[in-house]
């Protein structure tokens, strides 16, 4: 008769204590993966031959295989990072753990044994790239090896216990080719985002949580010429460029004693004097939102970035507050002279209700009238409705509009078809 739960976990928590006593677990790497799956299968053996416990061949291979999961990497969570069809791996508790795939959220079986348990494996995590998590300090930001982003909360900001989020990245990068087919955007759009990033004009690519700003930004930056120098800033870093000449900056959180932060706009004023081509912040946030700014108006063009909005005006009136947050008592007309000359475009992107992400706006700034930035929508996603198995219906238009900086892709050798921008539908509904 197999070992029930029960017996399985219980199991499993010996060999576990077995090997901590053996072997000294903090100076392992994992080139000892293979000396630790000897001692596992050595102690499962004197286990099951002194216990009445009866396994079979597979439960005590899977056994094992948990048990090394536990020692060298993220516990229960091992699975699923291993599958990549998970973008995101969200830890309410111990005891509840969901994903995220293909866009829709479900829950799975996977749980921790405790409170305990869960904290043990945030804290190898956040410890791998010297941040901590405690009660004087209860959330952290940090990343794993392959680039995933982590976010974990404690008590007593966490009520029911720790909680751990993990947006996972693909296994292989997303290329151009790949939005097309996903229909994220169209071949016309992308023609004009490639224009866009050759002719170095300043973008903006703005959305909501996992509408897709980060992935946009990567697959954007293969336009980027290997000749040039990137400068990127992220509060934690997981930007994957693949030029050869790219410096990745990262913030530091304070110490214990609340000393020693590095925060954003530091990181984006030190990057003004190591000759940067191009600058790429991971997203803006607050105060260096200005520093950004006038990067971009002091011949560092060809930069990008992302922020947090819904929209492109929402997003202009998010930089907005965010250059007030600087304290330099600029007046708003200033500010907004600020960004109109500093920004070219704006990017648009949305998860929709079935999961999928599109390019819902590709919109130039134009320049000011009176008081206010003027903007103008170049392509658009049309939404036209839910299909009969929930997909979300529409199509991607051209607005009629030529952008005025048409002519300085002309200029950078990028020519543009002469139909681009005629007003008609783009794509067969999606």
């Amino acid at each position: 008769m197999p070992a029930t739960r029960m017996d399985f976990s219980a199991v499993k928590a010996a060999i576990h204590r077995k090997l901590i006593q053996k072997l000294d677990l903090e100076r392992l790497t994992e080139s000892d993966r293979e000396q630790v799956r000897r001692e596992v299968s050595q102690i499962l053996e004197s286990l099951v031959m002194g216990e009445s416990t009866p396994m079979t061949l597979q439960e005590r291979e899977r056994l094992s295989q948990e048990v090394l999961n536990e020692v060298f990497g993220l516990g229960p969570l091992e699975p699923l990072l291993s599958d990549f069809s998970v973008s995101d791996i969200l830890v309410n508790t111990h005891r509840q753990v969901y994903i995220e795939r293909n866009g829709i959220l479900e829950p799975t079986p996977i749980q921790f044994r405790d409170d305990q348990h869960l904290m043990t494996i945030i804290d190898r995590i956040v410890s791998a790239v010297g941040r901590r998590v405690d009660e004087s300090s209860p959330m952290v930001d940090a990343r794993l090896p392959d680039g995933s982003r982590v976010n974990a909360i404690i008590p007593p900001l966490a009520i029911d216990g720790p909680a751990l989020s993990i947006r996972r990245f693909g296994r292989e990068r997303l290329k151009a080719e790949d939005l097309v087919s996903n229909r994220t955007l169209t071949p016309a759009m992308l023609e004009l985002l490639r224009g866009c990033l050759q002719a170095r004009l300043n973008m903006l690519i703005s959305g909501g949580t996992g509408a897709g700003k980060t992935t946009l930004l990567n697959m954007l930056s293969q336009f980027i010429s290997d000749r040039e120098r990137i400068i990127t800033i992220e509060d934690a870093a997981e930007l994957q460029l693949h030029q050869r000449h790219v410096v990745r900056l990262e913030t530091r959180p304070p110490n214990i004693e609340g000393q020693g932060a590095i925060r954003q706009r530091q990181l984006v004023i030190n990057a003004l004097r190591m000759r940067p081509d191009r600058i790429l912040v991971g997203e803006v946030r607050g105060e260096e939102a200005l520093d950004m700014l006038q990067a971009m108006n002091t011949g560092h063009e060809g930069s990008l970035t992302t922020v947090h909005a819904n929209t492109p005006r929402d997003a202009l009136s998010r930089l907005e507050t965010m250059v007030a947050m600087a304290n330099l008592n600029l007046p708003e007309s200033a500010i907004r002279r600020q960004i109109a000359s500093a920004l070219d475009v704006i990017v648009q992107v949305a998860r929709q209700s079935d999961g999928t992400r599109k390019v819902i706006s590709i919109a130039e700034i134009t320049g000011m009238e009176g008081e206010i930035i003027t903007m103008q929508d170049i392509f658009l996603f049309q939404k036209k409705g839910i299909g009969p198995t929930g997909q979300v219906l529409g199509e991607f238009m051209a607005t009629g509009i030529r952008p005025k900086f048409a002519e300085r892709l002309l200029v950078a050798g990028f020519r543009l078809p002469i139909d681009m921008f005629e007003r008609k539908q783009q794509a067969e509904t999606a």
